[in-house]
């Protein structure tokens, strides 16, 4: 045992290295005006019956911009809590130190795509099945009767309480088909969300979710037919001249309303930058300046192998000096990122 433990007290700067790689990775993914998630963390309890925005190791959130924390959720999985800004730095040193030995599968003290590959693979593996927990807890909250289905009614009517209505009138005016009195907003994301569950709804449809397409109308990543749908969903926000596809110049457009200030602009600027690099080097994987619906579908599958290779190869490289595509404490050694404590 001791000889093990030797060098991975070696590796302590390299695993603060990591972490630093995948923070600073992440860093100006997002325009200035949306929010991380521990921001998001806080509308939870409201919208937790609701599909959300925000899928854990996904590359693009629903509304086609990039997952600022996607780098930390392929790394460090359900630890992600665990690594707080303000955590005491020698306890996540150690706790990077184990991470760190169990990316190294063949023990040779440096890190290869592969390895990375499957570590991040692993990871994406554990937010599945974060994600099927939360989703048949949801079900159970949604489905008072437990026959095992959810009708869209029932649902309907779940989701408007959460909004402020009487559960109880709101159920006798759907029984009745009168008006329910709400408002334009509301009734938009109501039209948005019945389109999603008829996609999340097997053949023959009958608007009744089981448990597992329930867990598509949630989690989309969890079935291809529902992975497709969203894609469709963020071309077709995207797309500004209805070809059903993107372009680069498509791709980067910042939404109106985005920039408020300098600051937010500068942070801006750099956003655009990341989404350009994102578009030529991963997302159009045939380098013709065009990205298909089959092209962002391969990009944003959360279970493509190759799509991870290529993050882990992205992640390396940032500190492979010696361009030997390995991760190594010789390397690593000389980068002690801002914002984190040298050992």
């Amino acid at each position: 045992m001791a000889s093990r433990q030797a060098p991975l007290c070696g590796l302590a700067p390299c695993c603060l290295w990591l972490l630093g790689v995948v923070l600073l990775m992440n860093a100006s993914a997002r325009p200035a005006n949306h929010s991380s998630a521990r921001e998001r963390a806080g509308n939870r309890e409201e919208n937790e019956i609701l599909p959300p925005d925000h899928l854990n190791g996904v590359k693009l959130e629903m509304d086609g911009h990039l997952n600022k924390d996607f780098h930390q959720e392929v790394f460090l999985g359900k630890d992600m809590d665990d690594f707080e800004e303000d955590a005491e730095p020698r306890k996540s040193r150690r706790k990077l130190m184990v991470i760190f030995s169990k990316v190294d599968l063949n023990t040779d003290r440096r890190i290869s795509a592969k390895e990375m590959q499957k570590w991040i693979m692993q990871k994406t593996a554990e937010h599945f099945q974060e994600a099927v927990a939360e989703s048949r807890a949801h079900f159970r909250a949604v489905d008072p009767d437990g026959d095992g289905h959810v009708s869209w009614d029932e649902y309907k009517v779940k989701f408007l309480v959460t909004k402020g209505h009487n559960e109880r009138e709101v159920a006798e005016k759907i029984k009745n088909k009168w008006d329910l009195n709400i408002d334009e907003e509301t009734q938009e994301v109501l039209e948005n969300l019945k389109d999603r569950w008829y996609q999340a709804d097997n053949p023959p449809p009958d608007l009744l979710l089981t448990e597992s397409e329930f867990l598509s109308f949630l989690h989309p990543e969890h079935s291809r037919g529902m992975l497709q749908f969203m894609v469709k969903e963020i071309i077709r926000d995207l797309d500004q001249d209805g070809d059903k596809k993107l372009s680069l110049s498509e791709f980067i457009s910042l939404p109106v309303g985005t920039v408020e200030n300098q600051q937010g602009q500068d942070v801006d600027d750099s956003w655009v930058r990341d989404r350009k690099r994102e578009f030529e080097e991963l997302i159009d994987a045939n380098h013709d300046g065009i990205v298909t619906m089959a092209e962002l579908e391969d990009y944003m599958d959360p279970m493509n192998e190759f799509s991870a290779l290529n993050e882990a190869k992205q992640m390396i490289a940032i500190a492979d000096e010696n361009q030997n595509h390995y991760l190594e404490p010789e390397e690593v050694l000389k980068y002690t990122p801002r914002g984190l404590p040298a050992p």
